[in-house]
């Protein structure tokens, strides 16, 4: 049987068969505005993690996950500039011990890249993350300008998490499918996620 890997949000976990199948590689697409980071920061919290930021620094993202209200653990952030993201991004996941989390945020640096790169970045990754029995999360931004190598993102990943954020006259809500699932079955219908406090199933109301 394989090893499922818990989210650390439980009732989420429960409605995904106990977790995520250990060497997976999980798509999380979000709205730049979106509060996908405090989803990210609780992820930290289950194992050891390696934090490869793209766009912030490494004390931007530190001081967030300090500063988040969720439960978080203490993972290892590194910030990649220059002029070949892909290939310090690779030497980063290569060196990834048994059983972590790999979060890369935002991935869109690396979607924008040469498409047979990314594409041999990904294979290289999932390979490494499945024989180490991690998680991989990529944050794809799901703004205005979507990056050419999204559908690759999307396509190779085992898990897709759409977090989608509705602005009512009195209330935000955060709506969570998962419409991919690759070895397991896909929900069958929406969950709403409470992310003001931390990650959790919000169950004030059920959503039509």
């Amino acid at each position: 049987m394989v090893k499922r890997l818990e989210t650390g949000v439980d009732v989420l976990d429960r409605k995904l068969g106990g977790g995520i199948p250990a060497g997976s590689t999980i798509a999380l697409c979000a709205r730049p505005a979106s509060q996908s980071e405090l989803f990210l920061n609780e992820l930290t919290a289950m194992r050891g993690s390696l934090y490869i930021s793209l766009g912030r620094t490494e004390t931007a993202v530190q001081e967030s996950i300090e500063a988040s209200p969720a439960r978080t653990g203490d993972p290892t952030v590194r910030h990649i500039t220059g002029d070949a993201p892909i290939d310090n991004a690779a030497k980063l996941v290569s060196a990834l011990p048994e059983a972590s989390n790999l979060i890369i945020d935002p991935v869109d640096v690396l979607e924008r890249e040469d498409y047979d790169r990314y594409r041999n970045f990904l294979n290289e990754m999932q390979n490494h993350m499945s024989n180490t029995g991690g998680l991989a999360i990529l944050h794809c931004l799901a703004g205005e300008d979507i990056p050419k190598g999204r559908d690759t993102t999307r396509y190779m990943a085992d898990v897709v998490f759409d977090l989608t954020t509705h602005v009512g006259a009195d209330s935000v809500e955060n709506r969570l499918t998962v419409p991919k699932f690759r070895g397991g079955r896909s929900l069958n219908e929406v969950v709403k996620l409470e992310l003001s406090e931390e990650v959790a199933i919000d169950t004030s109301r059920d959503i039509a």
